[in-house]
């Protein structure tokens, strides 16, 4: 059979050769979720006759334009018709690769798998691995808790969305020369918090066999401001409690201006993430660090990390400093009372203070308690990104996102921040997307990396050269791990 057809339960696609890869894009992984699929979970998708064409990305799913705009997303390519993935894998006769299944961030409200950051041609023909990357429902018609208001809805879109994906891909991917038994999930902010509730999701449970978490570990809303945040939601589109069903009919248009107005009520901007998982007795019944400490995620090995100045994405340089008073008051809210005199040198009031926080308290904290939570019933390692360009003004520090690339080995990247490729990069590209793949193929991501654990908490420093380290700012952690045993 021609190398470049492959023939899914569905039906017959047709891919094209892109570098040492085959891609085949825009795969329906369920039907479209529109009309009185709204707020529906997501349905099987259709079959179809004859040979598809898989050429060309599929719609992104609705989500603010500024947003989109940061990830080079064209609002004409949006539609609520979103439920579509990507495939890459080696042009070669292996069979039984093991698959990398992307989850992509923006913090629940934007992104999405067609990024060309997260094209998986290189990873794909250089590791010799299956790649497959998915939009999933954002924002409102992802994760609108309707279900707290009326138990004929269901909660965690988004997530289902996932788990949808999942299922094709263990269903399907044997078609594109994959092992579904050899399935790694990974994927960065927003992707990485999905994954920490799909490690805790009953539904979830053996749809993947390993975890690389990048900048996020577990993050939910619970139940009862979920339910706030919807009645808002449902008020500012003029829907009375016994009528909820009629918000199938809304206009998308609606769809998103309430969802601009719940923002402006309840925080003022995305960043605060009010659309996202929500703890529910159906489908995310237990706080996701819970479930994994109590096994739901046991005998699946992980990575997590985050970059060193994960913050400075989201503070600027230039940003006002914060009156002391407000920041000893987040201080004592975040580390203790008893620990907010020892710490509070760490965190000034100043823009650099408020992105070191943002960092510690959103991103490196969570990390270790996920990776604790886990190490009883898995390996773990653990990673810190801190390769930065000193002087550039955004790639000044370790930021937010500055490690996909180089996981992805797409460098191009940094031509659009003018930065020159150099073999500095290409090397340290090679060595984390080395990492990365042997992870996938063996559940090691190396010889030279040893597994996290309690009395050493080895970890990989990722940088123009590498190094391991133990228990990276030890005095910090324990300070503020020390107040959370006094909770």
């Amino acid at each position: 059979m021609d190398k470049i057809l492959a023939e899914t339960k569905q039906g017959q696609l047709k891919g094209k050769i892109e570098g040492k890869s085959i891609s085949w894009k825009g795969i329906p992984y369920a039907k479209a979720p529109v009309e009185n699929l709204r707020f529906e979970p997501p349905q099987q998708p259709d079959n179809w006759q004859g040979v598809r064409e898989a050429f060309d990305f599929g719609p992104v799913c609705p989500q603010p334009p500024e947003a989109a705009a940061m990830q080079g997303i064209n609002p004409e390519e949006m539609s609520e018709d979103c439920l579509y993935l990507n495939v890459w894998t080696p042009n070669t006769s292996k069979n039984d690769l093991p698959v990398m299944v992307w989850i992509h961030g923006g913090a629940f409200t934007s992104g999405a798998g067609s990024s060309y950051l997260y094209n998986g041609a290189r990873l794909a023909g250089q590791g010799e691995v299956v790649v497959v990357t998915l939009n999933y429902r954002l924002g409102a018609l992802g994760f609108l808790h309707l279900a707290g208001l009326d138990d004929r809805f269901t909660a965690n879109l988004g997530l289902l969305d996932q788990v949808a994906a999942l299922r094709w891909v263990k269903n399907n991917i044997a078609a594109f020369s994959g092992d579904p038994q050899q399935v790694t999930i990974f994927g960065e902010s927003a992707g990485s918090m999905s994954i920490a509730s799909l490690l805790a999701m009953p539904a979830a449970k053996g749809l993947f066999h390993r975890a690389i978490m990048e900048s996020g570990a577990s993050q939910v809303v619970p139940s009862g401001q979920a339910v706030h945040i919807a009645r808002d939601f449902t008020g500012f589109l003029d829907i009375e409690p016994a009528r909820l069903s009629v918000i199938k009919e809304k206009p998308l248009e609606s769809i998103m201006k309430a969802s601009e107005k719940v923002y402006k009520e309840n925080g003022g901007d995305e960043s605060v993430l009010l659309f996202q998982p929500a703890l529910d007795d159906k489908t995310l019944p237990q706080y996701p660090t819970d479930a994994i400490s109590e096994g739901s995620a046991a005998g699946i090995p992980l990575i997590i990390g985050t970059n060193h100045d994960e913050g400075a994405f989201f503070v600027r340089p230039d940003a006002e400093e914060m009156p002391e008073g407000k920041m000893d008051e987040i201080v004592k809210r975040m580390a203790g009372r008893e620990n907010a005199d020892q710490i509070r040198e760490y965190y000034p009031p100043s823009a650099e203070g408020q992105a070191r926080m943002i960092t510690d308290f959103v991103f490196w904290k969570p990390a270790l308690e996920l990776a604790e939570a886990q190490i009883g019933h898995a390996p773990v390692w653990m990673y810190r990104f801190d390769w930065h360009v000193p002087g550039h003004p955004y790639a000044g520090k370790a930021v937010h996102a500055l490690e996909i690339p180089f996981v992805f080995q797409n460098l191009d990247y940094f031509r659009k921040l003018e930065i020159p490729i150099d073999n500095t990069m290409e090397n340290l590209s090679s060595r984390m997307q080395n990492a990365w793949v042997s992870f996938a193929k063996t559940e090691e991501p190396g010889t030279d990396w040893p597994a996290y654990e309690l009395e050493n908490r080895y970890t990989k420093i990722y940088h123009e050269s590498d190094a391991v380290v133990s228990d990276p700012h030890g005095e910090k952690r324990r300070m503020i791990q020390e107040n959370e045993l006094r909770k």
